[in-house]
């Protein structure tokens, strides 16, 4: 049942695409607990008897606090529910036909979405559909409702229209709850919660894959102005519905770490804060609790690679004021797994997470759960570099060359593609995704196509496009490799000599 453990992946820009910009500095390596010393080993049979007796006796007595060495003392672990029974079930029904066709690639248009989802979310399979209103280029925006409970629940996706992972998802939610009615899950969801969605918050962005709508205004932070339609849209649903739990579906930067490890966080949990002081309140509370039954559906597949958003009130978010309208709100944030591309494993992933979450609201499972595996989750690190490459000498037209390092950020991480220089010179042991040694090699700019090209000198700074060779020679000649905005996949790296 389990995937193969995710590994850590990129990004360095210190933007955390639905937060606040970070850039700490380089990440270190959790310690292991320390090996035992011979003096350990060798201790005598009575003094470790003696040792454990009055240990017994002083842990009736002893403080709840937990000690400062998490990994030695996984209290977490203990505390986490078992996953759900139904998961393996669930897990091999999804590979076997709940997944949908036609979301292979996470770069989809809006009415290509709507082509797939229209036909799985029919009013023949308890689904209803309600038109909001149209984004500032027109495109409709809409509500999709199912489900007979008294628990209502709002789910909304897609408001960074490059944050597509969700919203494929909620496709093969639609696929589950139509086609398998009989389903005890589908009818415990049904007769326990009526789901209410507004997928792709932001078609217009969708549409160019971007994080902001069409009039450059990012929807996450117009959650208080209203001024783009589609924030008022989400806002007047909310208002109308007065859900009791909100899922605020987002992905951050594929290469966001967890905690202070090397680790790439896969995906990060919140239950936002309503006020700047952080209380908990009881609907928080219980949005700390459905926080953890997700914990449990997805511990067996990324131990180790889920972290927890930071949770410092945004007055102008519409997951933070959401949760100040009294609603328990829940925040998905999906990074990354290397090698998983078009994101299908974390697309898998978010639909079990949704399942299981709302398997726990439906039956009221998640009530009382402990919160220690929710607040023992490391909160998301630095992130890394998608690429750097070591010890080239950087030769610009008309310049000596210069030994450099140089960094590179990509608009799409994991695709690598459209990529801007992000740092050049000595950059150290700073760690990056993934690294080139160009000992021995040149780098040799060239002009990006455009209007522009052959005019002049190449620019070779931060910030713009990463256009270059590297080379045997300064002047090009030799080519041994060539980044042109995107890495070619069939030449991620230079061929060894």
């Amino acid at each position: 049942m389990p995937m193969s453990a995710p590994i850590a992946s990129d990004c360095w820009r210190g933007r955390r695409c639905a937060g606040r910009w970070t850039k700490r500095g380089r990440s270190g390596n959790i310690s292991p607990s320390a090996p035992r010393t011979a003096t350990d080993q060798t201790m005598p049979h009575r003094l470790h008897a003696l040792l454990l007796s009055l240990l017994t006796l002083l842990l009736p007595t002893m403080s709840s606090a937990q000690p400062a060495d998490a990994a030695a003392t996984p209290v977490a672990q203990a505390a986490l529910p078992a996953p759900p029974g139904w998961l393996p079930a669930l897990d091999a029904l999804y590979d076997a036909g709940i997944r949908v066709n036609g979301l292979e690639d996470r770069h989809f248009s809006p009415e290509q979405w709507w082509a797939v989802a229209t036909p799985l979310a029919r009013d023949g399979a308890g689904f209803r559909t309600e038109l909001l209103g149209t984004s500032a280029e027109g495109r409709p925006l809409r509500h999709i409702s199912w489900g007979t409970g008294d628990t209502s629940v709002l789910l909304w996706s897609q408001m960074h229209g490059d944050e597509s992972t969700a919203t494929m998802a909620i496709a093969d939610l639609f696929h589950f709850l139509g086609a398998h009615p009989d389903h005890p899950l589908v009818q415990r969801l049904r007769a326990g919660t009526t789901l209410h969605f507004m997928p792709i918050v932001n078609p217009d962005g969708a549409a160019r894959f971007q994080r902001r709508n069409a009039q450059g205004i990012d929807i996450n932070r117009d959650a208080r102005a209203l001024a783009s339609p589609e924030a008022r849209a989400l806002h007047g649903l909310r208002e109308r519905l007065k859900p009791d739990f909100g899922f605020n579906l987002h992905d951050q930067d594929v290469g966001t770490r967890v905690g202070d490890s090397e680790r790439g966080t896969a995906i990060a949990l919140l239950a936002p804060a309503y006020s700047q002081a952080r209380e908990v309140d009881a609907p928080r509370q219980r949005a700390i609790e459905v926080a953890v039954a997700i914990r449990a559906v997805l511990e067996p597949y990324l131990a180790g690679y889920l972290a927890k958003w930071d949770d410092t009130f945004n007055p102008r978010a519409f997951g933070d004021l959401t949760a100040a309208a009294g609603v328990s709100t829940i925040l998905v944030e999906s990074g990354g797994i290397e090698g998983d591309l078009q994101k299908q494993q974390l697309r898998k992933l978010n639909f079990l997470a949704l399942v299981g979450a709302l398997d726990a609201i439906a039956s009221g499972s998640y009530a009382g759960l402990s919160r220690a595996p929710y607040d023992e989750l490391p909160e998301n690190g630095d992130t890394w570099p998608d690429l750097r490459i070591l010890g080239a000498q950087l030769a610009v037209p008309g310049l000596p060359p210069v030994r450099t390092d140089v960094s590179i950020e990509f608009e799409d991480a994991l695709l690598e593609r459209k990529g801007k220089i992000e740092a050049i010179g000595d950059l150290g042991d700073e760690p990056a995704r993934r690294t080139i040694d160009a000992t021995g090699l040149y780098i040799v700019p060239f002009h990006p196509p455009g209007p522009t090209a052959g005019k002049g000198a190449p620019v070779f700074s931060t910030d713009a496009p990463a256009y270059f060779h590297l080379s045997r020679d300064p002047e090009g000649r030799a080519v041994v490799w060539t980044l042109a905005g995107d890495v070619d996949p069939d030449r991620p790296s230079p061929a060894k000599p």
